[in-house]
């Protein structure tokens, strides 16, 4: 092997570019090292607090909180998924989906700056809100549809995306919305995590950070706390990176190699799960008693239109509202294959009814189900018959 087949300047021998460029071979392929004859395809996980080393301190790793090899490989992996080919987007990990947003957000924006996010995203960003407030941050909300945050982009030094929104799955134009905050100035960050790198690529469509909760369907087992960024802009990203070293925000490695590993069958997965969803919401669009459903695939979706022109899959996640909470609870309670649990994108399915918690502005008998993979006829099957039988 020459040296134009590797790059070993830190020790990890990275791969040559793929000859393929399907989901399913980059996702099985990606941030693997060049093969070396006796040792493992996926290196085992690096548990290392320092490294040797003599003289000047050198080289990629110095102190594990720094860098380890085992993030190397895998952020190299999620970086080849979300923008393949691209050399000159780097990938950041960190130990949860919540350090990776608040590693951007507080590594971008000072006193003084406006920050627009969504209204309908995720349940914490009303804490971080409160937390970028006390640091003397404007934020200004609007709801994802419609591509209403365009109204109170002007002034802003950020402005944060999530679509589809989690839970109530609206879409907005991230292309539209991103032409719009750059020529006002402003940075743009998107939250990838429902979508995967395999259903969108936020920064093909003009983002300045894709960040996502690892958590979620990207790992896919619920066997692993993990986030990450991914972005292009060198200065931007060395930022975060600095943010990450301070606050410690880091994976642990076994963790990090756990996301390796599970990436290896994320088309396999999210392919599965796509399609079965798609055979749930159509199933339970035929239901008298539920309202409000939504799933980005389906034709008549809302938000299916601008769906279709910036997303490749349409995601794991069905929610839809029962006429109560009292029913919403017995039909949870009625499913046998559907988990009782938070968070989504697993291979086994779950639900909740979102208003438990208090956080999500959703009627009391909203649930936000996440399609595993099991087999199609059986998950829907098992729903309708929960339906039938919390219907007294």
């Amino acid at each position: 092997m020459n040296e134009s087949d590797t790059d070993n300047r830190d020790g990890t021998g990275t791969r040559r570019p793929l000859p393929g460029t399907g989901d399913g071979t980059r996702a099985v392929r990606a941030g693997l090292p060049e093969p070396v004859k006796h040792e493992p395809t996926l290196p085992g996980p690096v548990f290392a607090a320092h490294f040797h080393l003599p003289g000047e301190p050198t080289g990629p790793y110095t102190y594990g909180r720094d860098e380890n090899p085992t993030w190397t490989h895998l952020e190299r992996a999620i970086g080849e998924l979300e923008a393949p080919g691209q050399d000159d987007v780097e990938t950041l990990v960190f130990a949860s989906g919540m350090a990776a947003i608040s590693s951007v957000l507080f590594s971008q924006l000072r006193a003084g700056d406006v920050a627009v996010l969504p209204d309908d995203g995720y349940q914490a960003l009303p804490l971080v809100r409160t937390q970028l407030e006390a640091y003397g941050i404007e934020v200004r909300t609007a709801p994802t549809g419609g591509d209403a945050q365009l109204d109170v982009l002007d002034g802003a030094g950020l402005l944060w995306i999530e679509t589809p929104s989690n839970p109530g799955l609206d879409v907005c134009d991230v292309r539209r919305l991103a032409d719009a905050a750059h020529a006002r100035g402003a940075l743009v960050a998107v939250d990838n995590t429902l979508a995967t790198p395999l259903g969108q690529r936020p920064l093909d469509l003009g983002a300045d950070f894709s960040v996502a909760s690892g958590t979620k369907q990207l790992t896919g087992h619920g066997d692993v706390l993990l986030g990450y960024v991914a972005g292009r802009d060198a200065e931007a990203m060395a930022a975060v990176r600095r943010w990450r070293k301070i606050v410690g925000a880091i994976p642990g490695p076994m963790e990090a190699w756990l996301a390796h590993r599970s990436i290896a069958t994320l088309q396999l997965r999210v392919d599965r799960q796509n399609a079965t969803a798609l055979m749930v919401a159509e199933a339970l669009r035929a239901r008298p008693e539920i309202t409000g459903l939504r799933y980005p695939g389906l034709p008549d979706d809302p938000s299916h239109k601008i769906a279709s022109q910036q997303m490749r899959r349409y995601g794991c996640v069905v929610s839809f509202t029962l006429p109560t909470r009292a029913r919403a609870d017995r039909f949870l309670d009625a499913l046998r294959l559907v988990e009782g649990a938070t968070s989504f994108g697993g291979v086994r399915s779950t639900a909740e009814r979102r208003g438990r918690w208090g956080g999500d502005a959703v009627p009391e008998g909203f649930v936000r189900l996440s399609v595993g993979a099991e087999d199609p006829d059986d998950l829907v099957a098992d729903l309708l018959r929960a339906l039938e039988e919390s219907a007294g």
